[in-house]
């Protein structure tokens, strides 16, 4: 119940009792990162639900707020970093480290985080008109395992906070939420696109970024949602 604790504390804003942990205990907390995204999803989709007594419109906005404050912008931020450090790729890999590093938010930043939030909104809305509101609550779990696949597939690519999480994740763990996701799946099929969209993540960061961070873990986590809510979506048009 600690690593849960912590887990919490780590990827939310949301009120918790401090707690003291070791290197390694903050590490091993990874391990509980898709429960924390069970208790975001709920989150978000009250919120979206609340809004809808409204209209779809303000219910997406919503849980589109809600989304953003619960988990303090954090995988946002990841997504800027990311997309300024891919910019400056085309220079040489020092400067797209440089780059990555910088506390500064370039044009790239402010496009990438403009557009996620656009797509989150628009998604929203479309999936609240339908009401489907399980898809929505099981996308942030969904989205979340991916760093557990990430931290052990891909070289770290500095020695940075997303490093810590190195080794953190047993096979045990993989295999558990393997299984949670595919029981997930009974309630939203389309959540079976995650794998792919995982592997294609990892892919697309060790070709041109050279390997896993922080901020690829936050990227990787607001992309892999805003894929799954698309994914719901034309799901839900094509059953």
């Amino acid at each position: 119940m600690k690593g849960l604790i912590v887990a919490i504390q780590f990827l939310t804003r949301l009120p918790t009792p401090r707690i003291a942990v070791s290197s390694d205990e903050f590490a091993a907390s990874m391990r509980w990162f898709p429960a924390v995204g069970l208790i975001v999803g709920a989150l978000v989709t009250g919120a979206g639900w609340a809004g809808t007594q409204i209209d779809p419109w303000t219910g997406a906005l919503c849980a589109l707020i809600v989304w953003v404050a619960v988990t303090g912008a954090l995988h946002l931020d990841g997504l800027g970093d990311i997309a300024d450090a891919s910019g400056a790729a085309h220079k040489d890999r020092e400067r797209m480290i440089a780059v990555l590093g910088d506390p500064h938010v370039g044009s790239f930043a402010v496009v990438a985080i403009a557009l996620q939030l656009l797509a989150k909104l628009v998604l929203l809305h479309a999936l609240l008109t339908i009401q489907a509101f399980p898809a929505i609550a099981l996308v942030p779990f969904a989205a979340r395992i991916g760093p557990l696949v990430w931290s052990r597939a891909l070289p770290d690519l500095h020695a940075g906070l997303g490093s810590r999480f190195r080794n953190a994740v047993r096979p045990v763990d993989f295999v558990l939420w393997a299984l949670a996701l595919v029981a997930a799946a009974w309630l939203s099929p389309s959540l079976l696109v995650a794998p792919m969209a995982f592997l294609l993540w990892g892919w697309w960061l060790l070709r041109n970024i050279g390997g896993i961070s922080g901020d690829g873990h936050g990227a990787g986590i607001e992309l892999g949602e805003s894929l799954l809510l698309a994914a719901a979506l034309l799901w839900a048009h094509l059953a």
